[in-house]
């Protein structure tokens, strides 16, 4: 089986593309892949994502705003989770594309009508977004976060255990990521790139930097 843990920022466009890429990949390949989205907040998160809106990093206020949002979002979609898989994705693709494709501004009202929009059940969501589960729950995300030496979103972790390998192949970064899928751009292909960690072949032939590595 392959295991896919995806790190995401819950209000980001970037992050939107690379979902839909890996979940049209996965049906279109019919491969037995377990994708894990997990949306994660840190400092180094909120800097890059300041960066690429262009705004000051020395702007308090609006790093408060953002990480105040993402957290809530963040929330959000572990609420949604406990809905089953397939919901908690759809209601992410949705407060992506609301928040960061079609710029509405984040609230817990939008995300209170995402959620209806997908059928979800409202009273159980508003019940579990108030739990200490789900706080919890999003703790241990960023604690699998940091274990794994994540820093930036989109950031992609796969492991294969096909061959009772404990090594993970770590990928960094929305330009990285589709890269990978563009290259391995088949079901063969793409499954040879998921053995190779499983053979400790280097990856120069990749052409790629220091965004893809071994965990």
């Amino acid at each position: 089986m392959i295991e896919i843990y995806l790190f995401v920022n819950p209000i980001g466009k970037r992050c939107l593309s690379i979902e839909r890429r890996m979940i049209e990949l996965i049906k279109a390949y019919d491969l037995k892949i377990q994708l894990r989205l997990i949306p994660i907040m840190n400092l180094n998160t909120i800097s890059e994502f300041m960066n690429r809106i262009g705004a000051s990093e020395k702007d308090i206020k609006l790093r408060n705003d953002l990480s105040q949002e993402i957290h809530s979002a963040a929330l959000d979609v572990k609420a949604a989770q406990l809905q089953g898989k397939k919901r908690g994705r759809d209601f992410l693709v949705e407060l992506q594309e609301a928040v960061g494709q079609q710029k509405q501004k984040y609230s817990k009202k939008l995300a209170l009508q995402l959620f209806t929009k997908i059928g979800g059940d409202v009273e159980m969501f508003l019940e579990d977004r108030h739990s200490a589960f789900v706080k919890e729950a999003f703790l241990a995300d960023q604690q699998i976060a940091n274990e794994m030496q994540i820093t930036s979103h989109p950031s992609a972790v796969i492991y294969n255990y096909n061959d009772d390998c404990d090594a993970g192949i770590r990928i960094e970064g929305c330009e990285m990521i589709h890269h990978i899928l563009d290259t391995y751009n088949t079901k063969e292909s793409l499954t040879t790139f998921l053995n190779l960690q499983n053979k400790n072949i280097p990856f120069d032939h990749l052409a790629t930097d220091c965004h893809l590595s071994l965990i």
